[in-house]
């Protein structure tokens, strides 16, 4: 099966304490064994969890191999280059200091097809979805609620435009009522003209006729 490797040269923690840790992924799937490193108290649990991280990627990338069927098949740490250094003591005397560094290589693989069977039935009768299917299954979820939100913002938006516009229908409908009172108004006032122009005329035609019906009695004396 093809493996991918990857290197943290030059590491400032001894080699035996990482050895610690790489005792605790070695064989392991990926998953388990970053969940082990997240729990791990050790300082080299940060280096190694970094380096696990890469060799993933790694195979993410250059051999297209998904990160779900991948397991740590090989880590170790070789010793680096160690820097002496002296510490003075009581009585003139001096310690050496030895500050070593390490080599780390982290080694992940792919599982053969019969043990992927297997994983898939145990995972199967458990109940438990594989990572990569957790994945996919959280992108869709984070794409529908953006969708629900987005629907929710343009029936929000719908919903300001309609408010808006219906005052402005409510002041027409009004402005048209005012209208009509007053075309209403203006007949009343019309009508009420005519009325009182009516007895205005009576009277003057009756004062036209009276003064005739004095000249004719005058003329019979």
């Amino acid at each position: 099966m093809p493996e991918t490797r990857a290197t943290l040269r030059y590491s400032g923690t001894s080699p035996y304490k990482v050895r610690a840790v790489l005792g605790l992924i070695r064989g392991i799937d990926v998953t388990e064994a970053r969940q082990r490193l997240q729990f791990c108290g050790r300082d080299a649990a940060d280096e190694v969890m970094k380096l696990l991280d890469s060799a993933i990627a790694n195979a993410e990338e250059n051999d297209h191999l998904p990160a779900d069927e991948l397991y740590v098949s090989k880590a170790w740490a070789d010793e680096g280059p160690t820097m002496k250094r002296w510490r003075p003591r009581a009585r003139g005397r001096g310690t050496r200091i030895r500050k070593r560094s390490s080599h780390v290589t982290v080694v992940v693989a792919r599982y053969s097809d019969e043990e992927l069977q297997i994983r898939a039935r145990r995972e199967a009768a458990v109940g438990r979805v594989p990572d990569r299917r957790r994945r996919v299954q959280r992108r869709r979820r984070a794409e529908r609620e953006a969708a629900a939100a987005e629907a929710a913002a343009a029936e929000a938006a719908e919903l300001e435009t309609t408010e808006t516009e219906e005052p402005t229908g409510v002041e027409e409908a009004g402005a048209e009522q005012s209208e009509q009172i007053e075309e209403i108004e203006a007949a009343e006032t019309e009508a009420g003209a005519d009325e009182d122009e009516t007895p205005a005329a009576e009277e003057s035609a009756d004062e036209d006729a009276t003064p005739s019906a004095e000249t004719t009695t005058e003329e019979e004396a």
